[in-house]
């Protein structure tokens, strides 16, 4: 006889089921887009950071030193303690005619050298790196030799363009085109005329600088996808057509760039007019920029109360023009 098995013991009268209670919220989880680009932020920052101090070192806190020297009449060498002037600069360098034509002449030449520097140089940048981007044998050989000029410091180009435009009948440029001309050409003062000495300034700056224009619209060429212009061809496009509808598109931002970093670095031209100036014969009132008005007045007139409130002024004019350029070149997809 078998007995049957005994049946599961229920439940002990303990052990109850847990109590149902209504669901909560879940938290909602961070998207990681958000998480992604807070990292990357983060990443950002830390990687600015010593840019951002080095600038602030070396230009915030001397730019600030600069304005609050332009409120005091600042000799250097002198013993007499410095005295607050106020606004007293600002106003001999707008109404005193000694002070005022030197500068509004100036900055004058400045804004010369600027609107003419920055199409030219960028176009010839423009027309070298078109050149320059083509698969040819030593093509790395021509690029380096266009971009040699870059290397050389300021000083020592304007040393050699002082030998090439000096005005006895041994400068490198009276020879050449005395030869030309059979001896009909005679010894002309390059630097020394009023015509023609900015011209010289502008002369060896686009040759020195374009080199480095060059190379990074040359970057931009080789960004663009190569069947952009195959199909172009297809559609029987011309050389110009071409360019217009697909090289100055796809560099558009680099363009915009060029030219600002351009429109920058003319407003900063001193190095070449202080080295003709002083050994070259160079034209002064001709060829005068602000931040060589600004360096003679600090250390040849011995007055940095009024080179500071130059420096300050034309630091605001440039801040002004560069915001106004930006407005108008910007990319259309630049928010």
């Amino acid at each position: 006889m078998t007995s049957a098995e005994p049946a599961h013991a229920a439940p002990h009268a303990r052990e109850k089921a847990p109590p149902v209670t209504a669901d909560k919220p879940a938290r909602p989880a961070r998207p990681a887009r958000s998480v992604r680009k807070n990292r990357d932020w983060l990443h950002g920052l830390l990687m600015s950071t010593p840019a951002v101090v080095g600038l602030v070192a070396f230009v915030g806190v001397p730019f600030g030193y600069a304005v609050v020297l332009s409120f005091y009449n600042v000799r250097l060498g002198s013993p007499l303690a410095p005295a607050f002037f106020g606004l007293e600069q600002y106003r001999r360098l707008f109404t005193d005619p000694d002070l005022s034509g030197p500068f509004l002449r100036a900055l004058l030449n400045n804004l010369t050298f600027a609107m003419v520097v920055v199409p030219v140089q960028t176009a010839l940048a423009l027309g070298l790196a078109i050149l320059l981007n083509r698969k040819l044998k030593a093509i790395g050989l021509f690029r380096s030799l266009f971009f040699v000029p870059v290397v050389f410091p300021m000083a020592l180009v304007a040393v050699i363009w002082r030998l090439i435009l000096a005005r006895s009948d041994q400068g490198m440029l009276n020879s050449a085109l005395h030869a030309v001309s059979f001896g009909n050409w005679g010894a002309f003062d390059w630097l020394g005329d009023s015509v023609t000495a900015m011209a010289s300034i502008i002369v060896l700056s686009v040759w020195q600088g374009v080199g480095f224009q060059m190379v990074i619209l040359l970057a931009g060429l080789q960004q663009i996808p190569g069947e952009l212009y195959e199909a172009a061809e297809l559609d029987r496009a011309s050389r110009w057509q071409q360019f217009r509808h697909v090289t100055l598109p796809g560099i558009r931002g680099t363009l915009v760039f060029v030219a600002m970093l351009t429109s920058v670095l003319s407003f900063r031209v001193f190095d070449q007019v202080y080295v003709l100036v002083k050994g070259g014969g160079l034209n002064e009132d001709a060829a005068r920029t602000v931040m060589y008005q600004a360096v003679t007045t600090a250390f040849d007139q011995n007055n940095v109360g009024q080179a500071s409130a130059i420096t300050v002024v034309f630091f605001l004019i440039v801040v002004v023009l560069t915001l106004i350029q930006r407005r108008v070149v910007r990319p259309d997809n630049e928010d």
